[in-house]
């Protein structure tokens, strides 16, 4: 137990605490107790969230206990944005995300023998509490001088728009959530990113005002890349934990395409990779970047940790298969379909020319210069070279999912789908 800080900190897990030197004793004393929370503002967590699962996760193989808190309860009302007020959802939306998130995150810690984790909702303790209660009993400890400092309040408050007494209560109602996991489990321990100080800073001062004692924070820094953009963004949308959200071929993909001043450095976040392994990658990447070794380790590593293996085996097949280093027809319709999403395509049906399959998948720009290509052999379809300008498509062309791989040359890639009805 004595290590886990120094860990923490090699794996670039710590950004602020309150008293270090107190926090490196409590956890060599331990076992502690510690938590964080995730609120229910969309259906799946996503990479942020997956750093705090990581700490977590961490924590609790260091022998220490550990409570996930979905927050059935602040979800409804909403961390204050900098920016502008969040548009509240309904208590069903609400309670709807909230059991997909708690089904969410079980995976990622030890539920069963001597110490398993425990899973909380906060609105098991605030639903039944008066307005009057949560004033006389929470509010007066807090001040509202503090409170108007707090980052995003005092962005918001300098703005237009301003805040609403809704959102301003949010620290409130994180603070209580630290102060109930203390009295009924003995929680000494609130980890989040370091974008939630002001946050978990209410709770470690509401447990002093209304307790008496000293707790700890822990948060993790903000990771971005070498350019100083947030890592977990791909074209504008969030890299989810869901594979409804984002496909685990996508997920994949996206570790697999981080650049090299990075790569390391996330190895070490999400990898459970030792020193000597995560250095040996990193020398890799110094000495033989076109091997892209680093990133393949990460791709497989955080790939398994959020699908599961099966689900990491399947997508490395389709990503080794669709560049021709193994069989499209091996691959499962769901896996093949994820794995084409992104490639150009268009509609293809059994019986059509494949002159014309290569125009409406935008491989060719006219049928003559499919034919062009077709004749030099420089077509294939499923990986299979075709050289006769006159060849159609057959039903033994279509894999599983509806989709027919075409390719023109060596990299250029695009996805036929069969049309609904199956018609050329």
């Amino acid at each position: 137990m004595s290590d886990i800080l120094d860990e923490l900190q090699w794996r670039g897990l710590v950004a602020q605490t309150t008293d270090e030197p107190a926090l490196r004793r409590a956890l060599a004393d331990g076992p502690i107790t510690a938590y964080c929370g995730f609120d229910p503002t969309a259906p799946s967590l996503h990479f942020g969230n997956l750093v705090q699962l990581v700490v977590l996760r961490l924590l609790q193989r260091a022998g220490h206990r550990v409570i996930c808190l979905v927050g059935g309860s602040t979800g409804l009302v909403g961390d204050p944005r900098p920016t502008s007020e969040r548009v509240l959802k309904t208590k069903e939306q609400t309670a709807e995300w909230v059991a997909r998130i708690q089904q969410q995150v079980r995976p990622f810690l030890d539920t069963d023998g001597d110490n398993p984790a425990v899973f909380v909702d906060n609105l098991d303790w605030t639903a039944g509490m008066s307005a009057l209660d949560f004033l006389r009993d929470v509010g007066k400890h807090f001040r509202v001088n503090q409170m108007v400092k707090k980052d995003a309040v005092a962005a918001r408050l300098n703005s237009d728009e301003g805040i609403s007494y809704t959102e301003f209560s949010y620290q409130l109602l994180q603070g209580l959530d630290y102060l109930e996991l203390y009295r009924q489990y003995g929680c000494t321990l609130q980890t989040g990113g370091s974008d939630q100080w002001g946050n978990l800073v209410a709770g470690s001062d509401l447990i002093h005002r209304a307790e008496g004692e000293s707790v700890h924070l822990l948060t993790t820094p903000l990771l971005t890349d070498s350019a100083g953009e947030k890592f977990g963004k791909s074209a504008g949308n969030a890299i989810w934990l869901s594979a409804d959200m984002t496909s685990p071929y996508a997920f994949f993909q996206y570790w697999l395409n981080v650049e090299d001043a990075s790569v390391a450095r996330l190895l070490k976040v999400f990898s459970d990779r030792s020193r000597d392994e995560v250095a040996d990658l990193e020398r890799r990447v110094s000495e033989e970047p076109w091997k892209r070794a680093a990133q393949k380790a990460l791709a497989e590593d955080v790939t398994t940790l959020v699908h599961g293996e099966a689900a990491t085996a399947a997508v490395q097949a389709a990503s080794e298969a669709l560049f021709g280093r193994g069989d499209l027809r091996g691959l499962d319709g769901t896996t093949l379909r994820d794995a084409t999403a992104e490639l150009p395509g268009g509609e293809v049906a059994v019986g059509m020319s494949l002159v014309d399959a290569l125009v409406a998948v935008g491989l060719a720009d006219s049928r003559n210069a499919a034919r062009r290509t077709l004749g030099e052999g420089g077509a294939s379809v499923n990986g299979d070279k075709v050289t006769d300008p006159e060849a159609e498509l057959g039903a033994d062309d279509v894999l599983a999912g509806g989709v027919v791989v075409l390719r023109r040359g060596r990299k250029s890639l695009a996805a036929g789908r069969i049309r609904p009805d199956g018609s050329a």
